[in-house]
């Protein structure tokens, strides 16, 4: 195949012709492709573009000469560049998806434009069983996942919810995505719309039909009501639907139980003391809460910023840690210390009687608490306090967590709404406090991992300073697939390695690890860079794992002067004298993992004296607000004002950023002495 002019040496469709493109094509598959209704390309192995039909020109804007030679799965945004290669990969397999991808692809105008990518095999026309390349179509985004995207903006908004349709022709109510628990709840196996309405409040029957009427002529739907779940108890909704129409117009929307939410207010509308200031700042805290990241934030709403909404005068949580119930740290001045001077988990005492039966106590004086637990009455001389609550930390399947106390200086009623009050942020705190640890867990895991996997700071070399950086994204603690090595190698000769494993989590680190293991083992066997790459993306697409990254693989000759790349999509090399800088793009491959048979062509090029040269992941220098080309620009600066120092230009390079850190990066600095 020749990228240059798009030819199409051994395809079929082509007409025995092996320099023309498809639009001259005079063999009925040619005009068959030309004239195809949907955007259409062919791509050999490597997923070089080959030809284009008039759709795609029409549809994206580019022209064939355009797009001939570049890499099909490049054109989509940089964040479905993967799923894009995936696709290829499986259609070389002959392996097609359960469903086809929706991806988001960039026009030659610069937008963004949605479209379901299907990638088949081209059979070769020298073998049946061989194949020669991919023919990609491109379709439009059907309804149905527009309405599905329509749901899932409304899903997000709220939480307990199902999603539901309605066809507004035969009444027939249905869930996008079900049974869920909720619609179980609510309507069991009712299907139509009177079903449903049956169950409905009898005084918000007629306020809903009404509504309805107004989405028959296509209005979106909005209304809040109470219906009798399939026990027979009340539950309040709120429904929002929007209107889709066609041969067969439909409401889809979203249903939430807002019953809780309707209960709490209206015990807090019946607490005379509380004003209406203070119910927005219940609302307010439970915020905080909901969103708490650390212990420290959970046990401090619930010991000072709760408080003054009970008028307490002092409160603290107790935490089970390994089965010893500990006072937790706290901001709060007035801590009942006392408590510390028991067994917690003795029933003698309040907070071991909750611990036991997950039950909560409100004394409301001194006498009241002697009178239950009289084990406590030498501690309550040293104390101020005359009331009392003692309410369990709860989370999810009502495992207890935690004793939450809060006390008042004077005798103190707890009214019923107050004690409703104090369990339901009880019961928040403690699911924050459940999910605050598993997140813990997952980044002491995540932690452990990242460290195992990455390498070591490079080896002293006598003949060459190393300098590397890691620097994960911020965008959401996440272990990552960059990675970066330094292989000392027979004679004057040293490779370095920086790549990128696509996606994120542990198994991006395995693959990682993986990578780094083969470079090391074909790097020490094997002269040749094109060949270690090769080796090593052998490996990966063996192994039957869809596993992809971008690598870049430099050997440096300190004797000769000379370096030798083999590139598998990574950005290109940056070099700097200290007097200027040039960027060095090495003719490059695949990325590893998506064609076998792939292979990678060596660049060769001098390396000046005094040259300080930089790999970098692509998170540095590429995201979606900054292109390639001002990234490099940037740290090519950085990098030739710190030249002579690899240690401080790397440091500078990690301040910099100039992609900013939406995405992981791997950094590696090398200066022949």
């Amino acid at each position: 195949m020749n990228r240059s002019t798009g030819t199409t040496d051994d395809f079929a469709g082509s007409g025995g012709k092996t320099d023309a493109p498809a639009a001259q094509m005079d063999d009925p598959a040619g005009t068959a492709f030309r004239h195809a209704p949907t955007a259409m390309l062919v791509a050999d192995r490597a997923g070089a573009v080959l030809l284009v039909n008039q759709a795609f020109t029409t549809l994206l804007g580019y022209s064939p000469t355009e797009v001939a030679g570049r890499h099909w799965p490049e054109l989509f945004e940089t964040d479905d560049h993967g799923r894009a290669w995936e696709q290829h990969s499986r259609a070389l397999r002959g392996s097609a998806p359960g469903q086809w991808p929706d991806l988001a692809i960039r026009t030659a105008r610069g937008r963004s434009h949605r479209t379901v990518v299907q990638a088949r095999p081209l059979p070769s026309t020298a073998a049946a069983d061989e194949v020669a390349g991919v023919v990609v179509q491109l379709s439009a985004v059907s309804r149905d996942e527009e309405t599905l995207r329509i749901v899932t903006e409304l899903r997000l908004r709220e939480a307990d919810t199902a999603l539901w349709s309605l066809d507004l022709t035969s009444g027939r109510l249905s869930e996008l995505f079900g049974p869920s628990p909720l619609g179980r709840m609510l309507a069991g196996e009712a299907c139509t719309l009177e079903e449903c309405l049956a169950r409905v409040h009898r005084d918000d029957v007629a306020r809903l039909r009404d509504a309805l009427e107004t989405s028959y002529q296509g209005r979106d739907y909005e209304q809040r009501f109470r219906m009798f779940d399939q026990v027979g108890d009340e539950r309040w909704l709120y429904a929002r639907g929007a209107y889709v129409g066609g041969e067969r117009p439909r409401l889809v929307g979203v249903v939430d139980d807002m019953t809780e939410h309707v209960e709490l207010v209206r015990r807090l509308a019946d607490r005379r003391r509380i004003e209406a200031a203070q119910g927005r700042q219940v609302n307010e805290l439970a915020a905080k809460l909901v969103s708490a990241t650390t212990v420290e934030e959970v046990t401090d709403l619930l010991g000072r910023e709760f408080l003054p909404i009970f008028g307490g005068d002092s409160a603290h949580v107790m935490l089970l840690d390994q089965d010893e119930l500990r006072l937790h740290s706290t901001r709060t001045a007035n801590v009942e210390r006392w408590l510390e001077e028991h067994d917690h988990r003795d029933v003698s005492y309040p907070t071991g009687a909750v611990l036991q039966d997950r039950q909560p106590r409100f004394f409301e004086s001194r006498s009241e608490l002697l009178g239950r637990f009289p084990a406590v009455e030498g501690t309550l001389r040293r104390t101020g306090s005359h009331s009392w609550a003692f309410v369990p930390v709860f989370g999810d399947a009502k495992v207890t967590l935690g004793v939450w106390v809060v006390a008042w200086t004077q005798p103190h009623h707890a009214t019923p709404d107050e004690r409703a009050l104090m369990l339901t942020l009880a019961g928040l705190a403690g699911q924050a406090l459940q999910r605050v640890n598993r997140q813990r867990a997952e980044l002491e895991l995540a932690d452990a991992v990242q460290k195992r996997m990455l390498p070591p700071q490079p080896p002293d070399f006598p003949e060459l300073d190393v300098a590397v950086r890691y620097l994960p994204s911020r965008a959401g603690w996440r272990v990552c697939g960059d990675f970066y090595d330094a292989i000392r190698l027979p004679g004057s000769r040293i490779g370095l390695v920086v790549g990128d494993v696509q996606g994120h989590g542990v198994e991006a680190a395995a693959a990682m690890g993986q990578i780094r293991m083969a470079f090391r083992a074909y790097a020490s066997n094997q002269s040749d860079p094109g060949t270690v790459l090769a080796e090593t993306n052998r490996l990966l697409t063996e192994t039957g794992e869809i596993v992809f990254a971008t690598c870049g693989y430099l050997v440096i000759d300190v004797d000769l002067g000379q370096i030798q790349a083999a590139w598998a999509g990574q950005p290109p090399v940056v070099l700097a004298t200290g007097s200027g800088y040039e960027v060095w793009s090495p003719e490059t491959g695949p990325p590893v993992g998506v064609d076998s048979e792939a292979k990678y062509p060596v660049s060769s090029r001098s390396l000046p004296p005094g040259s300080t040269l930089l790999m970098c992941s692509d998170g540095l220098v590429e995201s979606s607000e900054v292109n390639m080309d001002d990234g490099l620009a940037a740290v090519g600066r950085e990098l030739d004002a710190k030249a002579a120092d690899v240690h401080q230009a790397a440091t500078a390079l990690a301040r910099l950023t100039p992609a900013g850190r939406s995405d992981d990066i791997a950094i590696l600095v090398a200066r022949v002495r």
